[in-house]
């Protein structure tokens, strides 16, 4: 450990899952997918930024998403989850560590994702600060099992990892 006790490295796990439903827009890392359904939910509904957003403070011991935005808080509703995904970030700088990568799996029957990928990873990045180089996203579906592979439901799972900021003397 470092003379400042924090660890060195910190790793955090994220999971995100919301129910399908008609009339939504249908977002992953703040991109919009067309499809004639999207995601309930009491914000914006961005699975793939929940997960993150929770890995980050998952990283730090600081509960998770609920905790610091929760559902019965109407200033949150219809919220764009950039800003949680933001508050996330700052408390990793504000804490002395840094983000050096992230990777996400995206589990969810249909649209297929593919083409969207490239567009969804350089979003991801951007948010993060990260070069797409530090950025993996990856599309799974549930094989028709399950709530994924019924189409009731859409998953996210991330995985992050900080580092400790050198002190300046």
């Amino acid at each position: 450990m470092s003379s400042d006790s924090r660890p060195p490295f910190r790793i955090g796990q994220g999971w995100d899952t919301h129910r399908i439903e008609s009339g939504r827009p249908l977002i992953l890392a703040g991109i919009r997918i067309p499809s004639e359904f999207g995601f309930a939910g009491h914000s914006d509904a961005d699975v793939l930024f929940h997960a993150v957003t929770d890995a980050l403070l998952g990283a730090l011991a600081l509960g998770d998403i609920g905790v610091h935005f929760p559902d019965s808080a109407p200033e949150w509703k219809g919220a764009d989850s950039l800003q949680f995904l933001q508050h996330a970030l700052k408390l990793v700088t504000d804490r002395g560590y840094e983000l050096i990568n992230v990777d996400t799996s995206v589990l969810l029957e249909r649209p297929k994702l593919k083409d969207y990928r490239p567009r969804i990873r350089e979003s991801l990045a951007g948010a993060l600060n990260l070069s797409t180089a530090n950025v993996s996203v990856k599309f799974k579906t549930g094989e028709q099992v399950g709530p994924v592979g019924e189409g009731r439901s859409c998953e996210a799972q991330a995985v992050v990892l900080l580092s400790a900021l050198l002190q300046r003397r």
